[in-house]
Order: structure tokens, then sequence, then C-alpha cells
């Protein structure tokens, strides 16, 4: 005759369980007559990770207990077993157990564009990258670097205006990466403008002057500085003014350290900090970083590939690429002390 298990009769076992210390989520509670009961009627599959002791006992003390458990009783509805999740291989983890938790990413967003697939073609390209700092005239004292970084407005004007009557086409940093990696054309004598840590000079002095040559920049953005709203850099509003007017914009770090030598979650926070403040006011997934001070190394390139950054720029001097050096193109520094006659001598130049 079967025999029926009351709910005093369960308690009772449930006690003698715990005080025999057997956490296990999967082992038999012996019943009255059960003839040599095997040490587990129910074991737990194969693969399933130990629980701690406190982890046991929630299983426990669940009423979703495994229906194997008591195979001869008739169980009253309040402990009527069902089948638990938290029994199979597949059970997840609890807050404290991050081993198979997936390893950070530094997936900017669900349906990131990939850059220009390379066709398999090597090429190399001339196109001197201008890179500037200040469009201004350095204020009455200023130091050595100040006055070095500094071109005026009115030499900033000759600039762009040499570089329309000489033939020279601005292209941007896209058309580059489209022609080293898949052949797009590129006009004759492009050049490329840059613009280093996101001065407001650069709103006030430089963005006036390309909108009337119909030119586009790449500014390079410190955002921590611009969140902060630092006197003397730009703000979000006219960056967002200028990025409708059609220039662009990519990252020069959160805050400008050395970016060498530092660990991958360092890396990842300058990385993801940089570009999401970027998306966030700008609606687009800034793809160029300028290191700050041409700082880099192997790990920063590695980092910034795998946010989906399309290409680094350096401080490095020269005008030559290559679609394996993508992460390093070279730049033309324009000192504040160039003539017109300096800038044609550094465009013609061969490097």
């Amino acid at each position: 005759m079967t025999r029926r298990l009351g709910l005093g009769t369960v308690i009772i076992l449930f006690l003698l369980a715990v005080s025999a210390c057997t956490p296990a989520a999967g082992e038999s509670v012996l019943t009255p007559g059960s003839p040599q009961p095997s040490p587990s009627v129910s074991p737990v599959p194969t693969g399933t990770p130990a629980l701690s002791p406190s982890r046991a006992l929630t299983v426990t003390l669940s009423p979703t207990a495994s229906p194997t458990a008591l195979p001869t009783a008739t169980a009253s509805p309040t402990v009527l077993p069902t089948t638990t999740p938290t029994l199979r291989p597949t059970a997840t983890p609890g807050p404290t157990e991050t081993a198979t938790m997936p390893p950070p990413t530094v997936e900017p967003s669900a349906t990131p564009t990939p850059g220009p697939a390379p066709d398999g073609s090597a090429r190399s390209a001339r196109v001197p990258i201008l890179m500037y700092h200040y469009i201004s005239d350095p204020p009455a004292g200023a130091n050595a670097v100040r006055r070095d970084l500094s071109v005026s407005p009115a030499l900033f004007e000759s600039h762009l205006r040499y570089l329309r009557d000489h033939g020279y086409h601005v292209i941007t940093l896209d058309d580059l990466l489209r022609f080293l990696t898949s052949g797009q054309p590129l006009p004759e004598r492009p050049v490329i403008l840059t613009f280093d840590d996101g001065y407001l000079d650069n709103y006030i002095n430089a963005f006036p002057l390309l909108k009337r040559y119909s030119m586009v920049g790449h500014f390079f953005l410190i955002t921590d500085f611009v969140d902060a709203g630092q006197a003397d850099y730009m703000t979000w509003p006219q960056i967002e003014e200028m990025s409708a007017a059609g220039q662009r914009f990519g990252s020069h770090s959160r805050n400008h350290p050395d970016l060498r030598g530092q660990s991958v979650d360092y890396l990842v926070w300058q990385a993801l900090g940089g570009l999401e403040d970027i998306q966030k006011h700008l609606g687009y997934h800034p793809r160029w970083i300028a290191y700050p001070s041409g700082s880099y190394d192997k790990r920063t390139i590695q980092v910034f590939k795998s946010a989906n950054y399309w290409g680094g720029l350096t401080t490095v001097q020269g005008a030559t690429h290559t679609g394996d050096g993508i992460f390093e193109l070279s730049r033309v520094r324009v000192r504040g002390s160039y003539s017109i006659d300096d800038l044609a001598r550094l465009l013609a130049l061969d490097w």
C-alpha cells in the first residue's frame, strides 16, 4: 500500500536532512521502510557547479523540490514538487559567481558601422594632414608652447586661401581610409585639416573661415573638459552647431593623459568615455582618435580598434600613409611662426 506522508513528516525529514549537512539539492530524502536506498535517488546532472551552503539552503527552502526526491510519496498540494531551473547544468550563477560572465565588451552600440573592408591590395597615399591647435593670437605673456601652438586668424585664412588657389582639395579622414582599403579615388592634391584639443577659438575663428571657403575640418575633443565647461574650450551647443554645418569631430581622450603603459580597463574607459559623450551630443559614432600629445602604444591601438574606431592620428611628422598604418597616421604640425612660404614647403615635401 502506498504510504502518504503528512506535512509534519515532510518538515521533520527536511530538518533531519539539514542537520546531516546534506546541502546538495539533488540528494534524496529517506522514507520509512525504503530498502537500502542509494546515496542519491536524484543525482545532480554532470556539469552542475557546486553550490555554496547558503545557496543550497535557498534551493532547499524553495517549494520547487526535485520531483524524484520522494518517489513513493503522494504529497499534499503545498509541497507538490515541480521542476526547478536552478537544478539544471545551465543554472544562472549568483551575483558572486563571476567566473562564467563574459569579459567586458567595448562595443559602443548594438549596431556599429564597420569600417571599409580592405580588398587585399596594398596602397599608399601622400596626403598631408595639417595639425592645428589654437586659431587665435597668443595672449600677452604667453609661454613658448602657447605661442608655438597659436596660428592667428589672419594667418589661418591665408592658409585656406593658399590651398584653394593652388589646386588643393580638402578631404576627410574617411576619404583617405576608403582609398587605402578599397581604392576609392582621391582628388588631385588632397589635404586634410585637423584641430586638436577643442579650443574655443576653433568655434569663434576657425569655423567661420572654414564655412567661407567651403572646407571641412576634423576637431578632436577632450570630452571631460567640454563636460566641465572649462574656460577656453568649446561648449556642446557650439560643437553641435558646427557638426550640423558639416564639420567632423573625433576623440582626443577624456582628459588628455599619456596613454602609454596603461591598463586595458583604463584605456577602455578613455576610448568609450570620449566616444559615448560625442555620440550622445552629435548622434554619431566618432571614428577617429588623435592620441593626446601623440602618446600611444600597441595596447592603445588594440583597445581603440576594439571600440570600433577606424584609425588614429599621431604627432609624427610625415604625409605618406599606408593601409596597414591607419592607426598610426602621421601629420604635419603647423606652428604659429610658419609663413605661407613655410606651409608651401611643407605641403611639397615627399615624406
